[in-house]
């Protein structure tokens, strides 16, 4: 069942003829509230942009010589902590020397759809220009950009809209998961980037993004990367549960220390 708030949004939607969406900030405090009182690795902090504030989690090496870092986008209605896919990514890149910076992404209710986040997309952002500037200020000289499912959509829409001159790789894990009968508004950029492109995703994935996978390495190839590269991995379903998440993670680190 919707809630109140999704309702009033379609019925305004409706009767206008114009679709407005917001953020839910409200559902974000909260997330943010369960986040910092469950948090055992790295550090909650308060990033800024247009908008306000929100929450980030710094993970810095022990020690280490290297000034590589990435910064790592949620799925759809997640947190910069979420156990799949996010949180064992960053707390693992950093125990082999980069810092990792998980952000908050805006969220709608949780019974928001594929295109019912398409229009808050450009709410991302300032949050991802906001995390690269935080990186960039503390020394990290190469900044790796990794997004999971909706996170991938958001990055895609603001490299489309911005370019990506501003970071120096990017990863996409399960990239074009949508919902039923709601199919990508867009192809993603991946033609025209240059930066290196790591496309990742589970031999038991979404059907949408088993399907343009072909096409997805097609892209890649033309925008001509030589270190751009395309792995499927055997036995992982969209979220890298099952004992996958390791395998994951070494995939992603062995990439990236090859990236440049």
């Amino acid at each position: 069942m919707m809630s109140k708030n999704l309702v009033c949004i379609l019925l305004i939607s409706f009767c206008t003829g114009v679709t407005s969406y917001a953020a839910d900030l409200e559902r974000e405090k909260r997330l943010a509230q369960e986040v910092e009182a469950g948090l055992f690795t790295g550090d909650a902090i308060n990033l800024s942009y247009p908008g306000g504030k929100f929450l980030a989690i710094d993970t810095v090496p022990q020690a280490t010589d290297k000034k590589y870092g990435a910064i790592i986008l949620h799925g759809r209605g997640f947190h910069p902590d979420w156990p799949d896919v996010v949180a064992p990514l960053r707390i693992f890149l950093p125990e082999h020397g980069w810092r990792t910076l998980a952000i908050q992404l805006p969220v709608l209710d949780k019974e928001a759809k594929y295109y019912d986040y398409v229009p808050i997309f450009p709410e991302s952002y300032p949050r991802i220009e906001s995390a690269i500037t935080y990186l960039r200020k503390h020394g990290i000289e190469k900044i790796a950009l990794i997004a999971h499912s909706c996170g991938v959509h958001m990055a895609m829409a603001w490299i489309r809209e911005k370019g990506d001159s501003s970071i120096d790789a990017f990863i996409g894990i399960g990239m074009g998961a949508t919902d039923y009968q709601q199919p990508m508004k867009q192809p993603f950029p991946l033609d025209k980037m240059k930066v290196p492109v790591l496309d990742i995703y589970g031999d038991q994935e979404y059907p949408a993004v088993l399907r343009d996978a072909p096409l997805r390495l097609a892209a890649i190839q033309e925008a001509g990367n030589p270190r751009s590269k395309q792995i499927r991995v055997v036995g992982a379903d969209h979220y890298f549960r099952n004992n996958t998440a390791p395998k994951l993670n070494e995939e992603v680190l062995a990439w990236l220390n090859n990236a440049w």
